[in-house]
């Protein structure tokens, strides 16, 4: 399997896989039959850091996965085009924004409630969800390119929060289009504030 990334969701999870302490509502997800979602962590080889998602927000387990169990794996750019059966602002919003990123030629895609939901089926949605994105950046991004970015997300119906997806970590875009001359970079080991996130020696100093 390719290299697995962070917000793919994974299919094959299973009840007997779940470590001794995992709370009922993990049980009931899994048993239900809902993926879980590839998180930045490190992990022994043939496994993969995941999260389960329970019915609330502050329901969110992490736990690992072996990736010999993985039946399916869909990625968030495969979801940019599937409609969803439920009308919310956060689906509106993906329907405002599409045409605009597909024009752009960035490479794009739609992770959390909304991509849970476009992927599984499963109910993640509600009336005040965010929309959440993520770009593939492989090569940086301008601050003055951010910002057009950020503007262009800001006439959608409801709040969208994009993460740039650099070679090196995960940056939010609004903090990328900010004032502040550092950002927050998420990776596997850490989270740290660098001042460019696609700057190699940066990330090692």
């Amino acid at each position: 399997m390719n290299t697995l990334l962070a917000h793919d969701l994974l299919w094959g999870m299973t009840v007997q896989q779940l470590p001794a302490d995992a709370p009922s509502w993990v049980i009931e997800s899994i048993s239900a039959g809902q993926p879980v979602v590839v998180r930045r962590a490190l992990c022994a080889a043939g496994q993969v850091a995941v999260g389960v998602r329970g019915p609330l927000r502050e329901q969110r387990f992490a736990t690992r996965m072996e990736v010999a169990a993985i039946t399916r794996r869909v990625r968030p750019e495969e979801l940019c085009h599937v409609q969803g059966l439920r009308d919310f602002p956060a689906l509106r919003a993906l329907a405002q924004l599409r045409s605009h990123l597909d024009e752009s030629g960035w490479v794009w895609g739609v992770s959390g409630s909304a991509g849970f939901e476009l992927a599984s089926g499963f109910a993640a949605l509600h009336e005040g969800s965010d929309l959440d994105l993520i770009l593939r950046t492989p090569c940086s991004l301008t601050r003055i390119e951010a910002q057009a970015l950020v503007a262009v997300l800001d006439t959608a119906e409801c709040r969208v929060d994009m993460q740039l997806q650099t070679p090196f970590g995960a940056v939010a875009l609004r903090e990328w289009a900010g004032a502040s001359s550092r950002v927050l970079l998420k990776n596997a080991t850490q989270a740290s504030l660098v001042t460019d996130p696609w700057n190699p020696q940066e990330q090692a100093a």
